[in-house]
This record gives structure tokens, sequence and C-alpha cells, in this order.
């Protein structure tokens, strides 16, 4: 089936790069394989994050299809976008259909484009991860490529206003070395594992990264452990629990 959608969404999106001059960083693009399934698993700062996460594997030729929440497909302007990107629709009430959705186009060579964290880290830091991102990729029998995504909460994160137009924002993608279901005994252990190789990497990318705070009131994009004045991660679950913005 010919791709009608996506190349127009990506040249549009590359377009609007080099007009806010972003400077966008790639690191281990070879990773992602250039033919078969494989799952991109990134880590979760900003509503921004899919198309960041896409740009890593654009070296490898590959299109990602994305899981995203049914209320984005339900919109009368995304929702056209994402379905004729083939993106694939999560409804939390009827989970099952989405998992095995995504492991069919796995089974097919797909890359799907997956945020294990399931909603965005408040705190900067990558979260407890659900375990339908192994799971799905031991039972396609595929790798899983953990991605850091850095810079992207300065344009639009939750709680704070969008800022979509500002210019020269670093914003640094970092792909992993595969990792293959069979070593480990179980989706739990490589879930675990995947959540120490994404903590890593995000690390490598926060201490790396180009830009710092240019003051107090500039401090909120960076974690607590940094010196930043985001919310811990104890802070930040509660936020979540609360139901806060």
């Amino acid at each position: 089936m010919p791709e009608l959608v996506y190349p127009p969404v990506i040249a549009t999106a590359k377009t609007m790069f080099r007009v806010l001059d972003l400077k966008i960083s790639v690191d281990g693009a070879h990773h992602v394989p250039r033919s078969g399934g494989a799952v991109l698993a990134s880590n979760h700062v900003s509503y921004l994050d899919f198309i960041f996460c896409g740009l890593g594997a654009l070296e490898s030729r590959r299109l990602v299809r994305f899981m995203a929440k049914q209320s984005v497909f339900a919109h009368k302007i995304s929702g056209p976008l994402m379905r004729g990107m083939r993106h694939i629709p999560v409804d939390r009430e009827a989970g099952a259909g989405s998992y095995a959705t995504a492991v069919d186009a796995l089974r097919r060579g797909e890359v799907v484009g997956v945020f294990p964290e399931a909603t965005i880290s408040r705190s900067f830091t990558v979260k407890d991860l659900k375990s339908g991102t192994t799971r799905m990729a031991r039972e396609a029998g595929v790798p899983v490529l953990p991605v850091a995504i850095w810079g992207t909460q300065r344009l639009w994160t939750k709680g704070r206003p969008r800022t979509l137009t500002r210019r020269h924002t670093p914003v640094t993608i970092l792909i992993g070395e595969p990792m293959q279901p069979a070593d480990w005994p179980d989706a739990a252990a490589m879930t675990l594992a995947l959540r120490e190789r994404l903590t890593a990497l995000v690390d490598r990318a926060q201490r790396e990264y180009p830009h710092a705070p240019t003051g107090p009131t500039d401090r909120w994009w960076q974690p607590a452990h940094l010196g930043g004045t985001a919310p811990t991660p104890a802070e930040a679950l509660e936020l979540d629990r609360a139901g806060r913005n």
C-alpha cells in the first residue's frame, strides 16, 4: 500500500524544524534495522516526542507506527493524519485489541514506536515502565531499541504553556543498542533492563545537552537531581495521582 500521508507530514515537519532552527542531534540511528520488525521504546517528556523519535529511524528509511491514545485519533484534525500514517490507536478500556494490532504489525516487519512510561514524566526522569513493550517484542520475536529524547520538554510539556515558535532549541535523540528478547528469561526481567538502559541514555542526554538554564526562572526544564525545579519523582507521582495537568 503506497504511503500517501506520512512522507508529506515528514517533509512539513522538517521545514518547520528549519524555520525554527532547531538543533537536532541524532546518535545511534544505525541501530535501527533497515528491514524487519522492531520496537522503538522511548522516554516521554513532551507531547512532541513521537515526532522526534520517528526522526531517529529515517536514516534506515523506516517509517515508525506509533501507539497513541484513542482520543488523538478521534480529533478532527489529528485523527485523519494518524490514520493516514497507520499509527495504532490505544483504547485503554480495550487494550488487548491494540496490543494484538501492534504484534501483528511487528510480525509484518513494521517498526512500532511506544512510550512504555504510558504518560509524560513530570520529573523528566524515567518512570516505571509498563510491560507491554517487552511482551509484544517477545511475542513477535523482534528487538527492542531504547530511545532517549531530551530538549523537547522546552517546546511543549505537561503543565507548561506551549512554546512551539521557540527558536534555536537543541533536541537530542539517542538510540541504544537492540535488546533481543531471547537474552532475558521473561518480559518482567527485560522490562527492568529496558528501564536501566533508558535511564542511562536519558542521563547521558541530560549531561551532554549543550544548553543550561539562563537563570532561576529557567530551571523548570531540568530534573531536580541536576539542580532543576522540576518535581522530584515522588512529587511527580503525587501530581499524577491527583490528576493534575
